[in-house]
């Protein structure tokens, strides 16, 4: 049996969160570290990653600490996913999921990122930058909306990392949008988006790790 790998976290951020999800659903034994948010730019937690930022991994079935969020994926992938249940060996599925889950990458998670930043903590109220940001988020749920029209997932006919990369931000949308989240008519205006979103929702480990990260957020 695999020794359990250690999952560097904090209570709220979404990407610590998207690499537990990836753990769960490939059943793989982890533990989490929740770390303070100032700890991050000191050395001890600097020395496992120059960044300051969460998620890292440390795996001790292979001795590899890692750090930035689709990296642990691909790798977790590539290390636990030996039947490709979340993946696939043959080409071109395989490369259609890196494609996805570099469009989370560069695409979802900054322009959601940007999006809470600037809704929810600048320091000063600029409409104009509230708007870039909130205008790009809709642009994600309209490109994930027209690629899974006719489709239940991104690539081929099962859910695969690249559908659940994308779920903890997803999580984050009524925070950004706040009173304003209401007025995005998710259902209405992306059906095909809102019904995957859905569906992804209702898997057993994304609803235990939405219960983690609740309880989490609660007592940190």
């Amino acid at each position: 049996m695999s020794k359990p790998i250690t999952l560097y976290s904090h209570a709220t951020g979404p990407n610590p969160w998207k690499v537990a999800i990836i753990l769960e659903e490939l059943k793989v034994p982890y533990t989490t570290k929740f770390m303070d948010m100032a700890d991050l730019k000191k050395p001890p937690f600097e020395a496992l990653c120059p960044n300051g930022r969460v998620p890292v991994i440390e795996d001790p079935n292979t001795g590899i600490t890692l750090w930035e969020s689709g990296a642990i994926i691909e790798y977790l992938v590539q290390t636990y996913d030996t039947k490709a249940a979340f993946t696939y060996t043959s080409s071109p599925e395989r490369f259609y999921v890196s494609q996805w889950l570099h469009f989370q990458m560069s695409g979802q998670g900054p322009y959601f990122g940007q999006g809470a930043w600037f809704s929810r903590f600048h320091e000063e109220s600029l409409p104009s930058a509230k708007k870039r940001y909130f205008d790009q988020i809709k642009r994600v749920f309209y490109v994930l909306n027209k690629a899974l029209e006719g489709k239940q997932w991104l690539v081929g006919e099962k859910c695969t990392v690249a559908d659940l990369s994308f779920v903890t931000w997803d999580m984050m949308v009524p925070f950004i949008f706040g009173d304003d989240a209401g007025s995005l008519e998710l259902e209405k205006n992306y059906p095909n988006y809102f019904a995957w979103n859905k569906r992804l929702l209702e898997r057993p480990a994304v609803k235990k790790i939405a219960k983690d990260k609740t309880e989490a957020s609660a007592s940190h």
